[in-house]
């Protein structure tokens, strides 16, 4: 029996989304737009691409934005290109569609600030109704048109006469909900104005209702974009700009200028450090307008001592135009931009050292982070940064000068051990604990190749210490065996020697490391027999004892050593050890506090019972 063709029973039926535009607007509240005030400069935008599209009919045209709000309605009103009935139709009833994408303007796309057509409906975020008021320039005599867009997804349109609307252009207006009011009074409308527009092209006025007259929104371009009488009176502007936007006083102004995307703002060097990959957010305009604060792709991760604000035309806004969208011109900004600060850096190493001090003071962190991944910075800087060492806070030129062997240590808690010893001892040590140090230090060489770099090991310090004569260490034998005892417990060894300053009784050599393969040593021991023990069995190696260096100069030490009361004479070891341990400055584990406490009662004990 032959099949049966059933495709005609099952044929497809095309259907058309139901767009639910409550849920709409909630889903943009919520999720696109970070709040409610992005009406107005949804608003605003519109006004300034119908300008611009204006201006693209008649060019030498003086044309506007006029905002109106006296509590009861919020309404915007421009000189545009206007819109005819078909227009509303196609792009203000159809979400998801822009004007920008019309087919008579698509060649002049770049110049708009919009590009997704939904900007619209950021209005029912504050208000129930939005009435449209139109009237097209491209057409003489064109009539007025009236839209009216409700938030259940309804609207209604219908054609007046010319006289509705006298001049070309698009009137908007709101009537705010009751609990929008906090973005809707007079002098909220008006500072939202300058928020988002104080660097709008189209001159922008605000009335509320008073009668006054109108109140400037933006009544100066840029600070870049105008002219001053000198360089210095310039450079003052740009400053107090910074210090408006930014609420500080620049430790110095960095303008930026990129033609190729047509960007040009300013850079504000922070006053105070700043913690090491704290980025901050950047103020973006993109034509005039006020894309984001908080844009922190606009520079990369080590530019963190720096707040711009930039103006663009060629930056794309993602969908919500609150950021930036990741693409090829902005990394190509990134990079540019971040070559304008290494010029800076530049510059003032070669021509105001006074302020390369003052930025290095300030933000040495910052510039080592950069040194590390950037040998022009390297080289340039390296001299200049300082460095803690035992000649005290310094640079690394000026050091080198006294030193041509360099030692570095490997933590912070190694060089505040060492660090007196080797001062006494001649030696040069920087502290390399600290992030970048001990890289940078490694690589000193590159620039100065006199000078010879080397990790600092506790041979080399010990190999700088005097040995004590035979006849002193037979003598403090029996004391050094009984010291040797007490600290067993810490894989300590105790030695004698001689070394300045006199001052320290006692000094401990020790590495974080060695104390990590003791702590390995001691699980394995514990676990032995164990699968886990057979592991740690395997990775054993013989491990690395800490040293408890007595000097033999100091007094409180020859006196200690001649001690012949067994337990006196413990308790004497380990308070030298505690000692030697709290000036390390690392922290104590919990046998190393019970010790010192332990240590200091002994020894107070002692002294009462020899006072009475």
């Amino acid at each position: 029996m032959p099949l049966r063709d059933t495709s005609a029973d099952h044929a497809a039926t095309d259907r058309t989304f139901q767009v639910d535009l409550r849920g709409l607007v909630d889903l943009l509240s919520h999720h696109l737009y970070s709040s409610p005030r992005v009406y107005l400069r949804e608003l605003l935008q519109n006004a300034v691409d119908a300008l611009t599209a204006r201006h693209a009919v008649e060019p030498h045209g003086n044309f506007g934005i006029r905002l109106y709000a006296d509590g009861k309605v919020v309404r915007v009103e421009d000189d545009g290109v206007g819109l005819t009935e078909a227009d509303v139709h196609t792009f203000l009833a159809t979400i998801g569609r822009s004007s920008k994408r019309a087919e008579r303007i698509a060649e002049q796309r770049a110049d708009f600030i919009g590009q997704f057509g939904i900007g619209l409906l950021s209005c029912f975020l504050v208000a129930d109704e939005i009435h449209v008021l139109s009237r097209s320039a491209r057409t003489p005599d064109a009539p007025a048109v009236e839209w009216r867009g409700r938030g259940d997804g309804s609207y209604t349109v219908r054609t007046l006469p010319a006289s509705a609307r006298p001049r070309p252009g698009t009137t908007v207006t709101l009537t705010p909900r009751a609990d929008a009011g906090e973005w809707t009074r007079p002098q909220e409308v008006h500072a939202l104005a300058r928020h988002f527009g104080s660097l709008l092209r189209h001159p922008v006025t605000f009335e509320d209702g008073s009668g006054g007259p109108g109140a400037p929104v933006n009544p100066e371009p840029a600070p870049w974009a105008r002219s001053f009488p000198t360089p210095g009176a310039r450079s003052r502007a740009l400053a107090a700009y910074g210090e408006e936007v930014f609420g500080f006083t620049p430790l110095d102004t960095i303008e930026l200028d990129l033609p190729a995307v047509g960007l040009k703002g300013i850079a504000c060097v922070l006053p105070e450090a700043v913690p090491a990959g704290r980025r901050h957010g950047h103020r973006v305009h993109v034509k005039g307008m006020l894309l984001s604060e908080q844009a922190e792709e606009i520079l990369p991760d080590w530019a963190f001592f720096v707040r711009c604000v930039v103006d663009a035309e060629s930056l794309r806004p993602t969908a919500s135009r609150e950021s930036l969208y990741e693409d090829d011109t902005l990394a190509a900004v990134r990079d540019a931009l971040a070559e304008r600060l290494r010029e800076w850096i530049a510059r003032a190493a070669a021509s105001d050292p006074e302020l390369l001090g003052r930025f290095l003071q300030t933000h040495h962190l910052a510039v080592k982070s950069l040194a590390v991944h950037d040998d022009e910075i390297l080289r340039m800087l390296l001299p200049w940064l300082p460095f803690e060492t035992t000649d005290g806070h310094t640079t690394l030129d000026e050091f080198a000068r006294t030193h041509r062997t360099v030692l570095v240590t490997s933590s912070v808690e190694e060089f505040r051990q060492v660090a007196a010893i080797a001062s006494a001892a001649g030696l040069g040590v920087v502290n390399g604990g600290y992030t970048y140090d001990r890289e940078l230090v490694h690589r000193t060489p590159e620039i100065r190749p006199e000078v010879t770099v080397a990790d600092l090991d506790p041979a080399t310090l010990t190999a700088h210490l005097d040995p004590v004569d035979r006849e002193t260490e037979l003598a403090a034998a029996l004391y050094l065996a009984q010291a040797r005892d007490a600290l067993a417990l810490f894989d300590c060894d105790v030695a004698l020697r001689t070394f300045q300053p006199a001052s320290a009784p006692a000094l401990l050599v020790d590495s974080r490391e060695a104390r990590h393969e003791r702590t390995r040593s001691r699980l394995a021991r514990e676990q032995e027999g164990g699968l886990w023990g057979d592991i740690l069995g395997a990775l054993r190696q013989e491990a690395p004892r800490a040293q408890l260096i007595l000097n033999q100069l100091n007094p409180l030490v020859r006196t200690a050593v001649t001690i012949d009361e067994p337990e006196l004479a413990r308790t004497s070891a380990e308070a030298l050890y505690g000692q030697a341990v709290m000036l390390s400055r690392r922290p104590l584990r919990p046998a190393e506090s019970s010790l010192i406490n332990r240590s200091f009662l002994d020894l107070l004990a002692h002294a009462l019972r020899k006072d009475s």
